[in-house]
């Protein structure tokens, strides 16, 4: 009998239509690891952010259909992924599922779903390359809290050479289609975190820092580059430059803008709404002459192989996080780093 692997897909989720719009944010800001207040207190902020912010984020969801096409694609890329794990190890059962957050499948259906195919094997593999404590450690936390079954966990990939060199084939394209142009700057542009956050140790940011420069490496043509971070919401300091700051700042020194969505490997309302719509729009007033964004990785060829291969070498050895203990990426400060044993340096 053939052994059988559920491979989990982590991610963030999104409302299926305007109903479901206030639902899904308010699910969002009352996740702890968003808003790190006491339960009452952010059970209130969550009300109350989520009431005010559902009239304009309907109108942006409205733009895509009134929904989210996050789910439609996740699927794409699980369904590409089976194929290829199918192909890898044919005497082995792969079936993806799909694990959302803050919106339907949620975390806790999809561990339902897992137990109820009596999977052999489950690796828990993130849609988010760079960790983080309110994205990755998020969907962890939900996986325990639902009582889901040992697994295989994928950590993080920020480096790994096939998705490095997935987003420099698309930059590279989205520069010829530009006409190679000699003024370009190249944006790379990630979510962003409140400060504090990563002063508490959330190693994201510098995971972010190490993928864009894998990637400009790998583009010495475009040597003029900048990381940013979009979706800033509430009063906090986040970390910086912002987008909109770097799109004025390219203005200004007269540059063409090649923009690229660094930490997002789907297209969703950050990515066809804000970096399309509202940054577009930003950079046409502030006279850029001319703005291209890159698409997100999707079903690149590149970034299949990279979810295939995590998938593969996280089933080597025993159950728990890969990669183990004692071979960490991030640097001892940031404490919030899943792997808690210092590297060997």
């Amino acid at each position: 009998m053939a052994r059988k692997v559920a491979v989990v897909l982590f991610n963030l989720g999104g409302p299926d239509g305007p109903d479901d719009v206030q639902p899904f944010l308010r699910n969002l800001f009352r996740d702890p690891a968003i808003i790190g207040a006491p339960g009452p207190v952010r059970e209130i902020l969550a009300w109350f952010i989520s009431t005010t912010r559902a009239p304009s984020a309907r109108k942006n969801y409205e733009l895509m259909g009134g929904g989210s096409p996050l789910r439609a694609e996740s699927e794409k890329q699980a369904d590409a992924l089976i194929t290829q794990l199918s192909q890898a190890e044919p005497d082995t059962e792969f079936r993806a599922f799909i694990a959302m957050r803050y919106w339907h499948p949620f975390v806790e259906e999809c561990v339902a779903e897992v137990t109820a195919w009596k999977a052999d094997e489950v690796v828990l593999l993130p849609l988010y390359p760079q960790f983080s404590t309110s994205t990755t450690g998020s969907s962890l936390t939900g996986w325990s809290a639902a009582g889901g079954p040992d697994a295989r966990i994928v950590c993080c990939y920020p480096q790994t050479p096939d998705f490095i060199q997935a987003h420099a084939d698309l930059i590279r394209k989205t520069w010829h289609d530009a006409g190679f142009s000699p003024v370009a700057r190249l944006l790379f542009s990630a979510h962003g975190l409140p400060k504090r956050t990563v002063e508490q140790g959330d190693p994201y940011q510098w995971q972010i820092e190490q993928t864009c420069r894998a990637v400009a490496e790998r583009l010495p043509e475009l040597d003029d580059w900048q990381i940013c971070y979009q979706s800033r919401v509430g009063p906090l300091e986040w970390i910086g430059p912002s987008t909109e700051d770097a799109i004025e700042t390219a203005a200004r020194a007269g540059k063409d803008i090649i923009l690229t969505p660094i930490a997002f490997v789907s297209e969703h309302i950050e990515t066809l709404v804000e970096l399309d719509e509202e940054y577009g729009a930003l950079a046409r007033e502030k006279g850029v002459t001319a703005y291209y964004r890159v698409p997100a990785l999707g079903i690149s060829d590149g970034y299949i192989r990279t979810l295939t291969q995590l998938t593969l070498d996280a089933l080597k050895g025993p159950c728990g996080l890969k990669p183990p203990c004692g071979e960490r990426i991030c640097p001892t400060e940031f404490g919030k780093c899943p792997n808690k044993v210092a590297p060997n340096v």
